[in-house]
């Protein structure tokens, strides 16, 4: 089946709704039943969609009658601008001697009426021209070359539909919709304004930037809306921004449908509305914010109205100040407004377009007989007129306009092989027929211009142009009208940390909001918290929950609380990490001074008692007490005293070392001399020797056992130093929020291996001392031994559990605690009865009271 056949298949689904006549062939009849609204002969002829008027009438489907014609109205002066725009470039394209001369350029204007069903009437007309031909053969042959437009992207998409089946470039001023950058879809399309990719993109960072997470959005209910919305509402979810609603419109609503959109808008709690619509959709959700009167929000807006001037009227501006949103950059064309001003019904009387214009425009009438309204002369002047079409102060859309008609020029330029300038340009740039659209397809691709503006024109593999923006911003002149200040911009080619950037120009924020409105769902989480999201609710709901001990968040909204460094712990408010307190039983604090003061009040008593026993060593007490293993053993007790100092302070090394090695030696020491004196009291009542002897025992058998104990406790701590010695330890398992600097024991055998070998020369003792427990009671020692070893033992067996069940510095504190008890008890047990005879009751310091019985 030939191309035009499928082309008249989809014609036939709308025919009806055109009101065409019914054909008797399949190629009989291609042509629209509409004519151009704008025309012009040439070589080559472009051709332009526009939505000329705004309004559309609905046709009557009763599938039982012919539908009446579609019927456009209300004359849209802003695209009636980019039609002219178009004329204006096609004019200087003719008048330049150096692109396409000796070749001619035409036009043909059709109006889409920014709907679809116009838009497929358009298309056709370009395609197949204005008759209706009855023909042998159906050609693919379009009357046109290459199209301008359409303004909306849903026009657009239907316009390729058609002209794509015969490879027509299409090159759009602003059809933004990013689904028409898929190339395998749509082949020949091209445009000169960004893909909704970037600038959806670009909106999301902008209410980010400005701490907007909780918004509510509007779009059109058509490709151009949906499709931008869609990418927003991805974009901003990537940037932690939340929407609250999502509502859509189309113009063919009705008013029930818009008022309950407003009536969601109100209701919600966001305070920014992105508003992603079209300017026929736009106008008509302002007139029912207006009606309901609907304040307060902070608007931002798609290129496709932000710089729209007639919105920027008195009667929208009381809602629209402060409005935020992207455009394209705006830039001077010379010429363009002297041009538009000499637009005029008297260039042509009999096209009805112009006549259309001239009547709005003037609020007057060329019908005779209409007394209602003022007569038209053709005479009124433009230059007293101030409306969408004069205004070129923000040449924008009409600049892409400009661009497209330049670069299809350039395309068929470089197409032609025509030369850059002078008679050789003229010469072999010449007209040879007809062309193939494919070809200028493919030279579109490849052009590359700068035009008199400066600006370089150029498409990427997707038909689209550099994505580059302008934020706009609605202020108030000193006139009190509105105006559209640049505040920024926005460059798609940088990196993306470059790619938005804000001027150091103030901004005017929504009406009635002096300072930047806020939008948030939840009020942010001071430093100290993190965010918790609540059930069935989107993520920029939240609660706030104070971080864990040991965890911070030292900034605003934070969504999780960070763990401090294991040396580290949270301070009071959980903002930061501060050191951990480093805890060790110090000399300053009150348990560490008491603690030492009892270890050297010990030390200080037993030295006292050993000045008492050397003042009195030639009385017959001291004498019966051995006194060489007496002396030896207050030596002893004095260094347990003072053993217990080198478990305060802070450990190190040396310390760590020292006071266990010092510990166990020392009380090996002190146990020894118990035992070596326990031994010879028994030894010497148990000997058959007479009664009134008193008991001695060979000094050599008592130092050699008592060095002999004493040596094999210093092996045992040597292969502890040696293999495994303690060493200072931060331990941060048993408190979280502080660091015990603790001795480590380095190999817990050898700690046991001491600690058992004292207390086993500890239960020698007793059991000796148990033997010897029914000697002469005026001198039975071995009873006050005896007694001693049951406190050392029961202070011993009490430490063991203590110690292990103590936190922190309290283990030291209990280890110090049995060593000082044990020692006193010693003391105390072993020397006090003794004093008490030598100091209180020298009458019983006699041998006689020595050696009685009772």
């Amino acid at each position: 089946m030939c191309d035009c056949i499928y082309v008249m298949l989809l014609f036939v689904l709308f025919m009806g709704a055109f009101g065409a006549e019914e054909v008797s062939a399949p190629c009989e009849m291609l042509g629209s039943p509409e004519y151009p609204l704008l025309s012009m002969e040439g070589d080559i002829i472009i051709g332009g969609a526009f939505s000329i008027h705004s309004q559309t009438s609905k046709p009557s489907l009763s599938f039982t009658d012919t539908p009446d014609h579609l019927i456009c109205s209300r004359i849209n002066f802003r695209e009636f601008r980019f039609a002219q725009t178009m004329i204006f470039a096609i004019e200087e394209i003719n008048n330049s001697t150096t692109l396409l001369p000796n070749i001619s350029v035409g036009y043909k204007v059709f109006d889409s009426c920014g709907s679809t069903m116009p838009s497929m009437r358009a298309v056709m007309g370009l395609l197949n021209g204005q008759e209706r031909t009855l023909g042998e053969t159906c050609s693919s042959r379009s009357s046109v070359h290459a199209i301008i437009g359409a303004s909306e992207s849903s026009s657009t998409i239907v316009m390729l539909q058609i002209s794509g089946i015969f490879q027509l470039p299409v090159i759009s001023h602003f059809a933004t919709c990013a689904c028409l950058s898929n190339r395998k879809e749509y082949p020949s399309f091209f445009r000169t304004i960004p893909s909704d990719h970037y600038q959806s993109r670009a909106l999301a960072k902008l209410v980010k930037h400005f701490g907007w997470t909780w918004v509510g959005a509007v779009r059109s209910d058509n490709d151009y809306g949906n499709d931008g919305m869609a990418t927003f509402i991805t974009a901003a979810s990537q940037e932690g921004v939340c929407i609250e609603y999502s509502e859509a419109i189309s113009r063919i609503d009705p008013s029930e449908q818009v008022a309950r959109v407003v009536r969601g808008i109100q209701s919600g709690s966001a305070r920014v509305l992105v508003v992603f619509l079209a300017q026929s959709e736009m106008e008509i959700l302002l007139d029912e914010a207006l009606k309901q009167n609907l304040t307060g929000l902070q608007w931002v807006g798609s290129e496709s109205w932000i710089t729209a001037g007639h919105l920027a009227t008195t009667k929208y501006s009381r809602i629209l100040t402060g409005s935020l949103g992207f455009t394209i950059k705006k830039t001077k064309i010379t010429g363009l407004q002297e041009f538009l001003l000499q637009v005029n019904p008297n260039q042509d009387p009999q096209n009805n377009l112009l006549r259309e214009f001239w009547e709005a425009t003037f609020g007057c009438t060329f019908l005779s007989g209409r007394h209602d309204q003022v007569q038209c002369s053709g005479s009124e002047r433009l230059q007293n007129i101030t409306n969408p079409f004069t205004d070129v102060s923000e040449l924008r859309i009409s600049n892409n306009v400009y661009k497209a008609v330049y670069a299809v020029a350039h395309a068929i330029h470089n197409m032609l092989k025509c030369g850059q300038s002078g008679e050789e340009a003229n010469k072999s740039c010449m007209w040879k027929g007809d062309f193939e659209p494919k070809q200028l397809v493919k030279h579109l691709q490849d052009v590359n211009f700068t035009l008199k503006s400066g600006e370089t024109v150029y498409f990427d593999g997707n038909g689209d142009p550099t994505a580059t923006y302008e934020l706009v911003n609605w202020q108030r002149n000193q006139k009190g009208d509105i105006v559209f200040v640049a505040i920024g911009s926005y460059d798609a080619s940088l990196p993306n940390g470059k790619q938005f950037h804000i001027n150091g120009i103030n901004i005017t924020w929504a009406a009635k909001s002096p300072k930047k409105p806020q939008s948030v769902c939840s009020e942010g989480c001071l430093p100290g918290y993190r965010q918790a999201v609540i059930k069935g609710k989107p993520i920029c709901c939240f609660s706030c929950i104070a971080c864990a001990a040991g965890e911070i968040s030292n900034s605003s909204n934070s969504a999780e609380c960070s763990r401090c460094p294991l040396e580290y712990w949270s301070n009071e408010d959980h903002s930061q990490c501060v050191p951990k307190v480093i805890e060790f039983l110090s000399y300053g604090e009150t348990m560490g001074a008491l603690l030492t003061a009892f270890s050297l009040f010990g030390a200080s008593l037993t030295l006292l008692v050993s000045c008492v026993f050397f003042w009195f060593r030639h009385t017959p007490l001291v004498k019966a007490s051995n006194s060489e293993l007496s002396f030896l053993l207050l030596f002893s007790l004095t260094l347990c005293f003072l053993c217990s100092l080198t478990f305060i302070g802070r450990p190190t090394g040396w310390s760590c070392m020292l006071r266990h090695t010092a510990f166990g030696i020392t009380f090996a020491l002190c146990m020894s001399c118990i035992l070596a004196k326990t031994i010879a009291v028994v030894i010497a009542f148990k000997a058959k020797t007479p009664a009134n002897t008193v008991p001695q025992c060979s000094a050599p058998l008592q130092r050699t056992s008592v060095l002999s104990c004493i040596l094999l406790q210093v092996l045992v701590c040597l292969l502890w130093l040696t293999l495994a010695p303690p060493f200072p330890h931060k331990n941060t398992a048993h408190a979280t929020e502080r660091i015990i600097l603790e001795c480590d024991l380095g190999s817990p055998i050898g700690f046991w291996a001491v600690l058992g070998y004292i207390g086993s020369l500890a239960v020698l003792c007793l059991i000796l001392a148990f033997l010897a427990r029914k000697l002469p009671d005026n001198f039975n020692e071995a009873k006050f031994i005896s007694f001693s070893m049951l406190i050392f033992c029961a202070v011993w067996v009490t430490f063991i559990p203590a110690y292990v069940s103590s936190p922190g510095k309290f283990t030291v504190a209990v280890e110090i605690f049995a060593i000082l008890a044990s020692s006193f008890g010693l003391l105390f047990c072993i020397f006090a009865p003794k004093c008490y005879i030598l100091l209180l009751k020298p009458e019983k310091n006699t041998k006689k009271h020595m050696m009685g019985r009772n």
